[in-house]
């Protein structure tokens, strides 16, 4: 959950962020081993929800196709945007394909074959497996919820369809305080309020303060975008 929504979301979809070679290759890894999935169709999906949030278009609008289908759903409404080249194309142009994805990075099962023989040599092949399972439950079902939860139930401090929940924000590194991200959505801190928390921002935070991360806005320009 750190590596999305700090690399995958605040960094790469949204330039709220910049990091360093050094953390970005590191998070590509990591990226790669637990989820398998290629950034600039994680990249283009988002960015065309942002583009049409809840109106026709919208990859995983509860709007338009229910709660519970984007909650227990939301894994093939993603592929199906994914995987339509036009849209990667048009929404990912700044990320294309390098010889590394081409090489190792596009290969998904490759990536969460080495996952699960790492887990399984760790923890034994019978845990490793049970861990490798609730690990990838989990994190459809927190990013599901990001989409369905997000836009259905919570604040709207700002005016937007997307919603805050702090409970949620506490599970996924901050990705719960989903209206705040849509009114700002070049900030890489996600909690814009006294007493909302964003853990993601922790780790931005200290990757900053010790120059591994450029942050594009500071406090001052939050607000003057909040209020405009």
């Amino acid at each position: 959950m750190l590596v999305t929504t700090i690399w995958l979301h605040r960094a790469l979809a949204h330039r709220a962020v910049t990091l360093s070679p050094a953390i970005t290759r590191v998070f590509r890894v990591v990226l790669w081993m637990t989820t398998g999935i290629r950034p600039r169709q994680w990249v283009a999906v988002h960015r065309r929800h942002h583009a049409y949030t809840d109106v026709e278009g919208d990859p995983h609008s509860p709007v338009l196709f229910g709660f519970v289908r984007v909650q227990l759903g939301n894994a093939a409404l993603y592929r199906r945007v994914a995987r339509d080249d036009a849209t990667v194309r048009r929404y990912a142009r700044d990320l294309p394909a390098d010889g590394w994805d081409r090489l190792v990075f596009d290969h998904a099962f490759v990536g969460l074959g080495i996952g699960i023989a790492f887990l399984c040599l760790v923890l034994g092949p019978w845990l490793g497996l049970v861990a490798a399972a609730v690990h990838a439950v989990a994190y459809l079902m927190l990013n599901a919820a990001v989409n369905a939860v997000g836009h259905t139930y919570g604040r709207r401090p700002h005016d937007n369809l997307a919603t805050n929940s702090q409970w949620l924000a506490w599970i996924t590194c901050g990705e719960g305080l989903h209206n705040n991200h849509h009114a700002v959505p070049t900030s890489a801190r996600l909690a814009l309020a006294h007493g909302e928390v964003d853990p993601g921002w922790w780790l931005v935070r200290l990757l900053a303060r010790v120059g591994w991360a450029d942050v594009r806005h500071d406090d001052e320009r939050i607000r003057q975008r909040i209020a405009a």
